[in-house]
């Protein structure tokens, strides 16, 4: 498992600052189409490679062994979701993050239902010792990771199903421990979204209970969260992971507005994210943080 690291010194942020470095990573990200590999769930696969081209990012669902290697060596960054892990999937998952780490490449965990079942657990824990950039999860995923990596004896199941039962706020402590031991950064999926580097602790105000309603509205966001991780400007996962909320939850929101229910959400989700300006990013981003 990965070992604490030292906690360095804060780097001045504001909300006003990640809100600009999130529309300036918006303008990247559409400039520079990041090659996703998404080595994700059947049930989400259609959505999420839809989400990230309205986007702007271009995605490949490489997940087959003796490809997905290569192929993360290629790319501009990977996604690893663990919601159906099937014998291929779970080979190639591990032949991606190997390759993404060999190649500098920033790569995202996705830990569905870690926990709650004995094969996704066992991979989550394999797949958190490799070290990704960012692990996403709701707030009862985030828990039971956090259990399995430190090693308490009984792993509590990570929801009900890929639901939470668990708040954001009950995870936040675990969300913070795991980043600090592992120095990536932990993003808390939820009505007040709750994303840290283990110094400091963003809360994303923007979104709507829809994301909910939806097959894939979180883990698209993971898909999302690696497209931002491989342009954003400074560099930083934490801002990335923040502008990737913002942008996905900003579209979310706007889409909201205009359906009538779940069906049509989901389209105007994808006409939100392809309409979505870094303008409209940095004006309505609603941010809150702390020292972690």
């Amino acid at each position: 498992m990965p070992t604490a690291t030292a906690l360095a010194p804060l780097v001045p942020l504001s909300p006003a600052l990640l809100a600009r470095q999130a529309a300036q990573a918006l303008a990247a990200l559409r400039a520079d189409s990041p090659l996703v590999q998404a080595i994700t769930n059947q049930v989400v696969s259609n959505f999420t490679a839809n989400a990230l081209l309205a986007l702007g990012a271009s995605p490949a669902m490489v997940d087959v062994p003796r490809e997905a290697g290569p192929f993360a060596g290629m790319a501009s960054c990977l996604l690893i979701n663990l919601g159906t892990p099937a014998r291929e999937q779970r080979a190639a998952a591990i032949e991606a993050a190997q390759a993404a780490g060999n190649h500098g490449k920033p790569w995202v965990l996705d830990p569905v239902a870690v926990g709650a079942l004995p094969v996704r657990t066992e991979l989550a824990a394999q797949l958190f010792a490799m070290g990704p950039s960012i692990v996403r999860g709701n707030a009862s995923e985030i828990l039971a990771l956090h259990a399995l990596v430190t090693g308490e004896r009984s792993v509590p199941a990570g929801g009900r199903g890929v639901d939470a039962t668990a708040s954001v706020e009950d995870a936040k402590a675990a969300a913070q421990a795991l980043a600090r031991r592992a120095g990536v950064v932990v993003a808390v999926s939820g009505p007040v979204d709750c994303i840290t580097d283990g110094h400091w602790c963003v809360q994303v105000h923007t979104g709507t209970p829809l994301l909910t309603r939806i097959t894939g509205g979180g883990c698209a966001l993971g898909a999302v969260m690696a497209a931002f991780a491989a342009t954003t400007p400074d560099a930083s996962n934490l801002s990335a992971a923040v502008a990737a909320t913002v942008c996905y939850t900003l579209a979310a929101e706007q889409a909201a507005a205009r359906a009538t229910g779940p069906g049509s959400f989901a389209v105007a989700l994808l006409d939100a994210l392809a309409a979505l300006s870094p303008e409209q990013v940095q004006r309505d981003a609603r941010l809150t943080m702390a020292p972690a």
